[in-house]
């Protein structure tokens, strides 16, 4: 049985998001239709209003519903450190561990040439800018230990030191529960390279 345009359209747009194959599109377009329209309803809403309504904070490129977003807008933060995420899924799981009380800069994504995406389309020149205000005495690289990651944080490192700004990159290592049998050499190795006292 063919499905209806209409029904291929939402299946297919279903899969624009992470992780969704098309066995997984076709399992929410059919729950939703079949089980819960109402939620379908809400959920199509709740998209509407968060495209129009959100955007990106002009000081860290989180998004934001405002101008400024909560944490620059905040008076209880610490404007002299500066974090650099590179999405806000990051931040957010930063904000979550509830030890980091400084000013964030999401990088929106991280080097890549290979894939065409440079300095300028990771905000470099807002980031730039935002160092040159001579606030910030302290940047915490928080890139992802990939290799991109890895790039992203030496190139801001260096645009960081270049200012006299202390350039700092947050640890790696064995996980809280974590086995050492059980972890890879690269993970161990960083977790030795990075130890500190006791």
């Amino acid at each position: 049985m063919k499905d209806t345009n209409v029904l291929e359209a939402l299946k297919e747009a279903l899969r624009r998001l992470p992780g969704v194959g098309p066995k997984s599109a076709q399992r929410m377009v059919f729950h939703l239709l079949e089980r819960d329209r109402e939620g379908a309803r809400q959920i199509a809403q709740a998209l509407l209003t968060a495209v129009d309504r959100i955007t990106h904070c002009k000081r860290c490129n989180n998004l934001s519903e405002h101008e400024l977003c909560a944490i620059c807008a905040s008076p209880r933060r610490d404007p002299t450190l500066l974090c650099i995420v590179e999405s806000p899924a990051d931040l957010v799981s930063l904000e979550q561990s509830g030890v980091y009380n400084g000013l964030y800069f999401v990088l929106m994504g991280r080097l890549s040439p290979l894939d065409g995406i440079g300095p300028d389309e990771i905000g470099i020149p807002r980031l730039e800018a935002l160092l040159n205000e001579g606030a910030i005495k302290e940047v915490v690289l928080a890139t992802n230990p990939t290799a991109e990651g890895e790039a992203t944080a030496h190139y801001i490192s260096e645009l960081v030191r270049g200012r006299h700004i202390r350039a700092t990159r947050i640890a790696y290592g064995v996980p809280v529960g974590g086995e050492l049998e059980y972890t890879d050499r690269n993970t161990l190795a960083r977790a030795i390279s990075g130890r500190h006292e006791a």
